[in-house]
Order: C-alpha cells, then sequence, then structure tokens
C-alpha cells in the first residue's frame, strides 16, 4: 500500500479563510479536532475535508485525490450553488421575484409545442426540484445530454406531477434555472458565477461544461476547490454575509435552509436548493454531489464542513453518503 501524502492544517495554524482567530479557549479543541481527522482518514473514498469552527479553520486534510488547492468537479454541489445565484439576481432585480414565472423570465426558452403549464413554471418550482416534469437524472441522464437542446428537452418531457407539488430530482430543471439567469442577466452562467460569487470570497472559477447551445450547465460539472467550497459553507453560514460585506440577501439564505419539500431518496428536506435537517447541535443544511462532494453549514454551532472525494464511485445515503452523514453529525459536530 503506497503511503499517502497528508497536508495539515491544525487549529490555530494560519486560517485559509483570513478571519479573525478565535480566543485561546478554542485551543482546547485540538485534540478533538484531531479525532475528526483520524475519523474522516478511515474513508478510502474521502479526498479532502475542511473545516471552519465560528470563522476559524480548525481542520484542513487532503488524504489523497490532488490536494486542497486544486480544482475537484463538484457534481451536483453545482445545483446549490445555482441557487445561490437566482438569489443575487432577485437582489440585482435581474428576476423580479422567486415567483417569477419562466415565461415571463425567459420566453425564449419554451420549446414550441411544450406543454402550456410550462410556461407558467416558477423559479420556486425549479429552485425546489418541484417543476413535475419527467426527470432527466438517473436513469434518463444520459438520454437528456445525448440530446441536441438540453433545455428543450427538459421542458418538453410530460409532467408527471403537479407543479409545485412533490421533488423530483432532475438536473434539467437546474439546467433550465441556469439558462433562465443567463437569459435574464444577459451574460452566460460562468461570468454571473464569477461576478456574484468568485470576486466577493476572491474564490477562481473555472469553466465547466456547456450544452450545445452554449448554456452552461446548471446543476452539475462546476469544480472548485476545497478551499472554496468552505467559503462558500462560510457565506451560508452568515446569513450571506463575507467579512463585513452582504453578498447575499440575509432573507434568500433563511429560505433556502427552510425545508419546502424532502427528498423521497434520503428523507431529507429541501429548500432553495440545500438539503436541510435537524440534528442533536440544531439545522444541518447541505449542498450534496455525487460522489460525497459536500458542503455542510450548521449555523447553530458556527461549523462549515466541506469534503471532496472520488467523483467516480456513488455515495449512497445508506453507503458512504450515510457514513458521511455520521462524520459530520457523530464527529464534528460533537467537537463543535
Amino acid at each position: 500500500m503506497k503511503t499517502l501524502r497528508r497536508r495539515t492544517v491544525m487549529a490555530g495554524a494560519a486560517s485559509a479563510l483570513a478571519l479573525p482567530a478565535l480566543p485561546r479557549s478554542g485551543v482546547a479543541r485540538q485534540g478533538g479536532w484531531a479525532q475528526v481527522r483520524d475519523a474522516a482518514s478511515r474513508y478510502r473514498q474521502l479526498h479532502a475535508i475542511l473545516v471552519a469552527h465560528r470563522g476559524e479553520t480548525v481542520v484542513a486534510e487532503a488524504f489523497r485525490g490532488s490536494g486542497l488547492d486544486a480544482v475537484a468537479n463538484v457534481k451536483s454541489v453545482s445545483k446549490s450553488i445555482v441557487a445561490l445565484l437566482l438569489g443575487a439576481a432577485i437582489d440585482r432585480g435581474v428576476i423580479q421575484s422567486v415567483d417569477s414565472r419562466l415565461g415571463d423570465v425567459a420566453p425564449q426558452l419554451i420549446p414550441a409545442d411544450a406543454d402550456p403549464r410550462v410556461r407558467d413554471l416558477t423559479m420556486r418550482d425549479l429552485v425546489t426540484l418541484r417543476a413535475g416534469l419527467e426527470r432527466t437524472s438517473g436513469p434518463n441522464y444520459g438520454e437528456w445530454i445525448a440530446s441536441d437542446n438540453w433545455v428543450a428537452d427538459a421542458l418538453s418531457r410530460p409532467f408527471v406531477a403537479a407543479p409545485g407539488g412533490r421533488m423530483l430530482y432532475s438536473t434539467g430543471s437546474f439546467h433550465v434555472l441556469g439558462a433562465a439567469l443567463a437569459e435574464a442577466a444577459g451574460r452566460d452562467l460562468l461570468t454571473l458565477t464569477r461576478e456574484w460569487l468568485g470576486r466577493p470570497l476572491d474564490i477562481q472559477v473555472p469553466a465547466w461544461t456547456r450544452d450545445p447551445q452554449g448554456y452552461y450547465m446548471g446543476g452539475n460539472q462546476m469544480a472548485l476547490t476545497p478551499r472554496a467550497l468552505l467559503k462558500l459553507g462560510e457565506l451560508v453560514r452568515q446569513g450571506g454575509q463575507w467579512q463585513g460585506d452582504q453578498v447575499l440577501p440575509e432573507d434568500w439564505i433563511a429560505a433556502s435552509l427552510t425545508p419546502v419539500t424532502r427528498s423521497p431518496y434520503s428523507g431529507l428536506g429541501y429548500g432553495y436548493g440545500w438539503f436541510v435537517t435537524q440534528t442533536r447541535r440544531g439545522r444541518l443544511a447541505l449542498a450534496r454531489g455525487y460522489g460525497g462532494q459536500i458542503v455542510a453549514v450548521a449555523p447553530d454551532v458556527g461549523i462549515s464542513v466541506a469534503i471532496t472525494s472520488d467523483p467516480t464511485q456513488p455515495a449512497r445515503s445508506g453507503g458512504y453518503f450515510g457514513d458521511l452523514m455520521a462524520l459530520i453529525t457523530d464527529d464534528v459536530l460533537a467537537v463543535g
């Protein structure tokens, strides 16, 4: 077995977040954070983990993979990022409200032969995965991305539930949302991500997959460093604030972390692009991507967690994802 190259930032060392250090009372937790690192090291699928507690980076470890400063495919964590961009668009008046209809925001996206109900889909329906259209994820994913027009394909699918009804996990819904944001703003999704999140947080956002019409994929395939993911977690934990600036509206973050539906697979609640649940230490919000890519935020105890994992292996609720949830709730939150 090869010896793993490990990169560690201990509590009390220079914080990657460049935020004020904790009072000396926080140093007593060093042993606990070491136990978190040891627990994380046991999962062969896990590449990197970072934990911030009340603004200080207390764990920063890359067991395998490319390290803490190289980009990783964050898979469906992209959905949670697009949801944050929707909040930024509403705050800037690019889109009037979360209840704005697709037919008003970006009518040019709607195929001529689409069901008339497609025009009335709201931004809320899309960002909460309650559009009601047949899913493009799971067994339908390959067929969808093989189509010559991803937006039209997603919007031409039959309704299998009422709009605003039950949750239907579908990358197509977020791809439509991302395209609508681009059309409303007159700039592509990459530019919006860089301007509205990348610039204020001082993170690099490389280009990612585009569809045949040139729309950047909404809901999958973004690539960010683990350190950038931790900054996004801290932004959410602080109610949209970053280093004294209100980057995103506080009420949008609050709504994002308020469940409006529930995943039929994990049982977790779902708000505006974020999974949400209650733990013994309070609220926990999750951005979750295939393979075990995670941004976790526990605002009641001041903790943010970023995890990257092998993107080629599944992470199901009863398997590796369940292990990661236990790591967060039983180990990380117990120390915090």
